[in-house]
């Protein structure tokens, strides 16, 4: 997996014209307002090293470039400094699938913006209706195409569990196959946690939303990683960032401080599972930098097998790449 990284700042709320039933970016990104050009620069000038840096800055949030028209040219204005010295690779933002077109796309172009994201969240007309996202998905598709056309790099995201997705899983594997044909560059992927003052708060009081367990989200998740890895898209973000503030308004949902870390773990899980059967011992051996996805969390691949009567024994390898199940006799 590539590493990523990001100088992110957060404009919630600002541009967007519609109120998701899932939605409270305050809480999500612990930002009560947006950045001014100043804060930018000055950010960047502190935390952003010489020539050469990989690392993008970043506008996620609200709707980027739903934004004041002026506000989001000050904010380009501030960071493209930057991205011509050569400190930053290029600006990413995030956006609306239905506030993209050609004179957006020339507007960033000529900033340094280099990615743009899609919050597509779903591929199910009738899903995005039920969450008010305010878009279908042909405009997905559409903005997806000039966002390619245009040369930026195109990243995709997607929720899993949304509200009135009637089969979590199947939904989700939906969404993602649909996502895939588009030919992103990069995904993420978001299990759906309900935050107090959402509409979804209300609805899962009233029993009318039941949000995913744990483990459903992580197996649901391991799969669509899997998925679009094999189809070689790159997952840059597993789960939400941990932010006090959405710690403390989340009332119910899959959170978890580790859930790309959990996801990874399943997907090892898997793979050993396909080989091992009731009865059989077995050593492992990893990456060393896998040892923690491989044994799970508190040891918890290890103690899953156990109670399906499956010894295994995980060990370093400096010579393996992945894993290898090699079976005892």
């Amino acid at each position: 997996m590539k590493r990523h990284a990001n100088l992110a700042f957060f404009v919630p709320h600002l541009g967007c014209p519609h109120q998701c039933v899932f939605c409270d970016q305050k809480s999500i990104s612990g930002q009560q307002k947006a950045p001014t050009a100043e804060e930018v620069t000055k950010t960047c000038s502190r935390f952003l090293p010489g020539n050469g840096s990989e690392t993008e800055i970043a506008f996620f949030g609200g709707s980027f470039t739903a934004i004041d028209r002026a506000l989001m040219t000050e904010l380009l204005e501030a960071a493209y400094p930057f991205v011509r010295e050569g400190r930053a690779s290029g600006i990413r933002i995030s956006t609306r699938p239905d506030a993209i077109d050609g004179e957006i796309l020339d507007i960033l172009k000529n900033y340094g913006v280099t990615s743009v994201e899609l919050g597509a969240q779903s591929m199910s007309d009738e899903v995005l209706r039920l969450n008010g996202r305010g878009h279908d998905s042909e405009s997905v598709v559409s903005a997806s195409g000039l966002i390619k056309e245009a040369g930026f790099s195109l990243g995709l995201q997607m929720m899993v569990g949304m509200y009135g997705a009637a089969d979590p899983a199947s939904e989700a594997g939906y969404t993602a196959r649909r996502l895939a044909e588009l030919g992103p560059d990069t995904v993420r992927i978001y299990p759906t946690i309900v935050v107090e003052g959402t509409a979804l708060a209300a609805l899962c009081r009233a029993g009318r939303y039941v949000p995913l367990e744990l483990e459903q989200a992580v197996d649901i998740t391991a799969s669509l990683i899997e998925m679009f890895r094999s189809r070689d898209i790159d997952v840059i973000r597993i789960g939400l960032h941990y932010e006090e503030s959405l710690v403390d308004s989340m009332i119910a949902g899959p959170y978890h401080p580790a859930f790309g870390e959990l996801c990874e773990s399943r997907i090892f899980r898997n793979a050993m599972e396909i080989q091992l059967r009731e009865g059989d011992s077995a050593e492992v051996r990893c990456e060393p930098r896998l040892l923690s996805q491989v044994t799970g969390q508190k040891k918890s691949n290890i103690e899953y097998f156990r109670s399906r009567g499956i010894g295994i024994r995980v060990i370093p390898d400096e010579g393996v790449k992945g894993i290898k199940v090699n079976k005892l006799q």
